[in-house]
């Protein structure tokens, strides 16, 4: 069964991830946050996490010349040709989602940028997903050694978010509120962009903008209000869902799909993000895809099912994709490729079954990291509004 050339269900869907992503976009973000500065003098800037380079654009565009110098540190990719060209700019590719090192490299570049700071001038400390690991400073006696067996222990015991930055923070000497101390004398301003639950500077980054004044330029809730506005321009009843998704991608997936079976409205919208325990030699995909798989298995026949779920990064565990769409068609085609889903999800490669399906999402970078989008959506082909 090929997937259906044109299938505006699908597309839709895509319009209301989409819509999500322009709502929290770091450079639309920062530039309205500095948009009304009306202040004197030159200012720094440091910017750590997968939206770092947007969050950097963004105070430029708004700062203009009185952003004099900045240091910039995101994944491999994420940073634009034109900022990483752009006078007094440091921008520094770095490991994610586990530290490498060049984690510890940016870790004493930031080091180095607040003790080059004047003292008295102004720094605004920009931090988004991701940070954790892109930029490490161990605290004495830790080695990356030990950095990345804690990342690899989280990997396979499926740590929530909150616990694995709060031990990432007591290795670290720039971590759980030590940053904005290095930066002697000067006032030091954090802006957020938030990809955990209650939005808690403390957990984002291992807590880089403890201890300083934080603006939170954007988080899920603002993503998810955007779904719904696109949503319900488009002529669909749709709802969101609480509490956040949370725990085992498959047991995530159950839910959803029991939701969108008992439930009357068109679209059902959740965020949040779940986990993956990993074998130990896993395939492609990642917690998106794993969900949006394993929910293809429960909505199986039904022509009027589809799911939808991606990473508001647009990079679902290790793969290049942010996520999937499945349809009740998706397990049939992925039995015509000679898979077997059981086995596939077993082994944490889902990534692998959704290419063949030809069910995969792909973004690219998208200058933001709010968390994850799961969609639920009940239409028959042949209802579908036109696009």
């Amino acid at each position: 069964m090929a997937v259906p050339a044109a299938d505006a269900r699908r597309q839709l869907l895509l319009d209301c991830l989409n819509a999500a992503l322009a709502a929290v976009d770091g450079r639309r973000r920062m530039r309205a946050a500095l948009a009304n500065d009306a202040g004197q003098g030159s200012v720094s800037l440091l910017a750590v996490g997968k939206a770092a380079p947007a969050m950097a654009q963004g105070a430029a565009d708004a700062l203009g010349a009185r952003l004099t110098r900045a240091l910039v540190v995101a994944p491999d990719g994420a940073i634009p040709h034109a900022l990483a060209g752009a006078p007094g700019f440091d921008c520094r590719e770095s490991g994610h989602p586990e530290p490498d090192d060049r984690s510890l490299a940016a870790g004493e570049a930031a080091l180095a940028f607040a003790a080059a700071t004047v003292p008295g001038s102004r720094v605004l400390l920009c931090v988004s997903g991701g940070a954790s690991a892109l930029i490490e400073a161990p605290a004495a006696g830790v080695t990356l050694a030990d950095l990345r067996a804690l990342y690899v222990e989280a990997e396979s015991r499926g740590l929530a978010i909150g616990e694995l930055n709060e031990r990432r923070g007591r290795l670290s000497r720039i971590k759980a509120g030590r940053l904005p101390a290095c930066f002697h004398h000067a006032a030091v301003e954090g802006y957020l962009i938030s990809d955990v639950p209650d939005d808690d500077p403390a957990v984002v980054g291992s807590g880089l903008l403890v201890g300083c004044p934080v603006t939170l330029v954007g988080n899920l809730d603002d993503a998810l209000d955007a779904v719904l506005r696109a949503a319900r321009l488009a002529g669909l009843d749709a709802v969101r869902r609480e509490p956040r998704l949370a725990g085992e991608a498959a047991t995530a997936a159950r839910h959803v799909c029991h939701e969108l079976a008992i439930g009357s409205a068109d679209l059902l919208v959740w965020g949040g993000e779940t986990v993956v325990r990993l074998p130990p030699a896993p395939g492609r995909g990642g917690r998106c895809q794993h969900l949006a798989l394993a929910a293809a298995e429960r909505i199986a026949g039904h022509t009027d099912y589809l799911v939808l779920a991606a990473g508001t990064d647009g990079r679902d565990g290790r793969s290049e994709d942010a996520g999937a769409i499945v349809d009740g068609g998706t397990i049939e085609r992925a039995l015509d490729a000679g898979l077997d889903v059981r086995q596939r999800l077993a082994a944490a490669d889902s990534g692998r079954v959704l290419e063949a399906t030809g069910d995969l999402v792909s973004t690219g970078y998208t200058g933001t990291n709010v968390g994850d989008i799961v969609l639920a959506l009940r239409m028959q082909p042949a209802s579908s509004p036109p696009m």
